[in-house]
């Protein structure tokens, strides 16, 4: 073999090397590893109860975004200033930007409209908009309270008193469900009253009081998604408290709350796509870290159902979405 026939077996074999090295090592061409992006979320309970399908899509948005996403809850469920704490240190912390669930929204708009924040902040479950806060997405909480109230005029007579159940109006978007329901029951000429539980008013005690010997049946609309919990809990101790309610309607979602639809102790529930709610405002939070984004406010439809609707392919993916 010539001595050229040498040299260029000789360069082969060393472009074969360097192919191989090039596929199988970072020796020459380090990849790059993608950027995780550190986000915080800050809800307004001290459990997750009321997140299941919120958190799944956190977790999909995670996974395709890069993310990585911190669940915070309370200590006291619907405290405003230890929410405020905690925004406050989740900013001077490693989180590149916040995802809030308002306990109080004009104590929240107080805080990033005078305080100068360097992080996105993104709010979620809220139409809350302002200069601190990079998006909103939630649902018409206003039409829901009107879609609510108008399942329940669909079912009973205006001559039925309707109570309205409420943890307070100043919590979360509890005011514009409120201003929803009573659009609705004031067009039609249905005399409601309103009890807060921050106010010291006891479902139980209000309940009693519709089912002494004599009472007229009064139906019931919980502005919240905790005080529904808590009355179909009350009603589904009694036979006679549920002859003297004629309905318990309310906004929310959870496993145990399609039960009680589903064994009629809820007659209907008012609702969003919570999973959706979740996935957008992770999504949100990646670009708002990447580009700055762009201020903007996402309106999701709100839906009514009952018992006869929970099986219903058109609802089926938004209360049992694939993990």
């Amino acid at each position: 073999m010539s001595r050229q026939e040498k040299l260029l077996w000789l360069l082969a074999a060393g472009i074969l090397i360097l192919l191989f090295l090039m596929s199988s090592t970072d020796w020459i061409i380090k990849e790059r590893k993608p950027e995780v992006y550190p986000i915080s979320v800050i809800i307004d309970d001290s459990k997750d109860d009321y997140y299941q399908n919120f958190r799944k899509g956190m977790e999909q948005a995670a996974i395709e975004a890069n993310a990585d996403v911190r669940f915070i809850t309370l200590y006291e469920r619907n405290s405003s200033e230890q929410q405020i704490e905690l925004l406050l240190r989740e900013m001077d912390d490693d989180a590149r930007a916040v995802i809030l669930v308002p306990v109080d929204q004009k104590a929240v708009l107080k805080v990033l409209d005078g305080t100068r924040i360097m992080k996105p902040v993104i709010v979620a479950d809220s139409g809350l908009g302002g200069t601190g806060i990079a998006s909103s997405i939630g649902a018409d909480e206003y039409e829901e309270g009107r879609k609510i109230a108008e399942g329940l005029c669909s079912h009973t007579g205006q001559n039925t008193p309707v109570y309205l159940f409420s943890e307070g109006l100043a919590y979360g978007d509890n005011s514009r469900i409120y201003d929803g329901v009573m659009s609705v029951l004031s067009e039609k000429g249905y005399a409601a009253s309103l009890y807060e539980k921050k106010s010291g008013s006891s479902y139980r005690e209000i309940i009693e009081s519709a089912v002494y010997p004599g009472s007229a049946a009064a139906a019931i609309i919980a502005l919240d998604t905790a005080s529904l919990a808590e009355t179909a809990g009350i009603l589904e101790e009694s036979d006679v408290y549920r002859r003297y309610i004629r309905g318990l309607y309310g906004p929310g979602f959870t496993i145990g709350l399609l039960n009680d639809l589903d064994r009629g102790v809820i007659t209907g529930i008012g609702m969003t796509d919570e999973y959706n709610v979740g996935y957008l405002s992770v999504m949100k939070a990646v670009e708002a870290i990447e580009t700055g984004g762009q201020r903007d406010s996402i309106t999701l439809d709100s839906f009514y159902i009952e018992r006869s609707q929970i099986r219903d392919p058109e609802y089926e993916m938004m209360l049992y979405p694939i993990d």
